[in-house]
């Protein structure tokens, strides 16, 4: 009986082993760590465009359903402001963030303590709603080129949402096993995709010219319905943030620059050539993006009828891979789904190694990540489970999912125009900041748009930010008693300090006020009646200064100084009682002494108390100081001594 027992229990263990095995640290992706291979920036672009470049299986006909005839010129506005804002705009968040961290990281170094956490926490929810609506999103327009490829058998037809959560859980399945992103696959995929997109292109523009019908039809549609060019972009603009599908990209070509090679004379601090490099990158993705969006715009507007285009006609979601099975034949059409269903796939595979990142990147600095979220198969799962959730809730729709992407595409593109437009202002070049502060406006306008047109994306936006908000707090309060020091640094005078003392060290903690010799010299004495401290035992002052609460982890610098023959430790911290507690413990594994430390009562509510230490570092500082040594250290006899008295 204890042996059928037993088996079960070590069954579970070997998979908790095998969920916590890999680290997110060992996951390589968009946001690779510094010192992985490197590659020329050329084939870079590749792994960018596998989410940038993909955009064109579906954005073509989503722009079709949005603007109508008005596609073109709507699509031009967005080709605009990719190249003169959102290119000089991630100019500007390469050379702030050379080593990947992107426009996320500025906001968080310009927005100090809380309110900068709570907006970073905010803002995650957003680029949360992008990476999944990403894989959902791709998965979805996969399914939709496997069904309407006519060598399909018929059975699958209609089985839209069965197909995308199969490859979802494919998808999630190969990242269980161990995904690894390759340069080479990306290159592959990405120029096959980019050389049968220019093959449709120019068959299509080829039917133009040699049916010129269809432009003067579409030319008579368009002042038919709008009457005048002023109205055409007035429309446009109305629609523009629907298709803000086709800006994506940039945020994910900043976060691969640890990917792109520099020069071997590079700063590691400040990299130049891999800055430049990554420009390069930028500029040649954008370029070749603005191409295609034009092109595949106009001939996917003129050449497919405008009925093909809605639901459940055979353009939706589709519109490229129309126009090559009905002008290029259906052996051309198979190979451009199967290309199509490839980088689609693909993107999905570099959005989960976005979201793999994304969450070790912050929320672990923070404290407000539970210890399996460095893992990466639990990781995997749970956003597996919620990218299945997202297809069911929008039967597997392109366009109904559009509105959610399109949100979080325009939140971090809004989050970037920010920081660059305060960067550029902060340093001195008042035109650059009005500059970039007119993009700013224009994507506050859209993204304000969107939420308006499309509200379930701005819905899923806030589920995800508040969920991400809600489990960080609960993870902070329960990783709250944690020893949270990367280290501890002594100065000479403080060691000075300890290497004469006895055989106790006797601590006595105290929060300074003016710091005057009185101040010393009455708490001292406080301490020896209330803690019966002999007169022959040394006392030196432990001071703790809160510097930002919002931090998790910190370096304990340890200074001493001596105040009217006081001997006084002086460090700066996040939190009082757990650096307190590391700093305990440190004096006893380096000097093989009892550290006693020496505090007096608090008095006042102690709810308050337990807030002030949640949010502001400080409260209660004695018993929590208690409880976190009893947490690092079990056993009693090797614990230091916290004493408590007073009146």
């Amino acid at each position: 009986m204890s042996g059928a027992t037993a088996a079960p229990k070590t069954q579970l263990a070997r998979l908790k082993l095998w969920l916590l095995e890999k680290r997110i640290e060992e996951v390589q992706g968009p946001e690779a760590r510094e010192g992985e291979e490197q590659h020329p920036w050329w084939q870079v672009v590749c792994l960018t465009g596998v989410d940038y470049f993909s955009t064109l299986g579906y954005i073509p006909a989503i722009a079709a359903v949005a603007a109508g005839a008005l596609s073109p010129i709507a699509t031009l506005l967005i080709v605009l402001l990719t190249l003169f804002g959102m290119l000089p705009m991630y100019r500007v968040v390469s050379q702030q963030s050379p080593h990947g961290q992107g426009s996320i990281a500025m906001l968080e170094n310009l927005l100090s303590f809380w309110k900068g956490k709570l907006f970073v926490l905010c803002l995650l929810g957003f680029v949360a709603t992008a990476w999944i609506v990403t894989i959902t999103l791709s998965a979805a327009d996969a399914a939709v080129h496997i069904v309407e490829n006519p060598l399909v058998p018929g059975f699958l037809h209609g089985q839209g949402v069965g197909i995308t959560l199969l490859l979802l859980g494919v998808l999630g399945a190969v990242f269980l096993k161990g995904f690894r992103e390759a340069i080479g696959i990306a290159v592959f995929i990405v120029g096959a995709y980019l050389l049968l997109n220019l093959v449709v292109v120019a068959v299509g523009f080829y039917e133009i010219a040699t049916q010129p019908q269809t432009v003067a039809d579409w030319r008579s549609s368009l002042f038919a319905d709008y009457g005048n060019p002023l109205v055409m972009i007035g429309v446009s603009l109305l629609v523009f943030p629907r298709l803000a599908l086709g800006l994506s990209g940039f945020e994910t070509g900043v976060s691969m620059m640890p990917l792109v090679r520099g020069n071997p004379e590079d700063d590691p601090v400040r990299p130049e050539g891999r800055i430049r490099n990554t420009r390069k990158m930028l500029t040649v993705a954008a370029l070749i993006m603005s191409f295609y969006l034009i092109t595949t715009s106009f001939v996917t507007t003129l050449l497919i009828p405008a009925t093909e285009f809605e639901e459940g006609g055979s353009a939706s979601g589709r519109a490229l891979a129309y126009l090559a099975h009905n002008h290029l034949g259906e052996a051309f059409g198979t190979a451009y789904d199967l290309s199509t269903i490839a980088i689609l796939w693909f993107a999905g595979a570099s959005a989960m190694a976005g979201l793999l990142n994304i969450v070790p990147r912050y929320l672990p600095r923070y404290g407000m990540a539970p210890e399996w979220g460095r893992a990466v198969r639990p990781l995997v799962l749970v956003y597996t489970a919620i990218s299945f959730v997202v297809t069911i809730a929008f039967g597997a729709g392109v366009d109904a999912q559009a509105g959610a992407y399109a949100t979080g595409v325009l939140a971090m593109m809004t989050s970037a125009a920010f920081a660059v437009t305060l960067t550029t202002w902060r340093g001195g070049s008042r035109r650059g900041g009005f500059a970039f502060g007119v993009v700013t406006a224009v994507f506050v306008y859209a993204l304000v748009a969107n939420a308006v047109q499309r509200p379930d994306g701005l819905m899923i936006a806030f589920f995800f930010g508040v969920a991400i908000v809600v489990v960080s707090l609960v993870s902070r309060v329960q990783r709250s008693t944690e020893l949270r020091q990367e280290r501890i640094e002594v100065d000479d005078a403080a060691q000075r300090f300890i290497d004469e003392a006895e055989e106790h060290i006797h601590l006595v903690a105290h929060r300074r006020r003016q710091g005057t010799e009185e101040e010393y010299t009455r708490k001292e004495r406080e301490q020896r009646e209330d803690n019966h401290i002999p007169a022959s035992e040394q006392i030196l002052f432990l001071e703790v200064d809160v510097v930002d609460a919002s931090e998790f982890e910190d370096v304990l610098e340890v200074r001493g100084v001596e105040v009217g023959g006081h001997k006084v430790l002086r460090v700066e911290s996040s939190v009082v009682p757990n650096a307190i507690a590391a700093f305990l413990l440190h004096l006893r594994d380096t000097t093989d002494k009892t550290p006693h430390c020496y505090f007096g009562w608090t008095e006042g509510n102690p709810i308050v108390y337990l807030f002030r230490y949640i949010l502001l570092g400080e409260g209660d500082t004695a018993p929590v100081t208690h409880e976190v040594l009893r947490e690092a250290e079990p056993d009693p006899e090797k614990r230091p001594a916290v004493h408590v008295g007073g009146r």
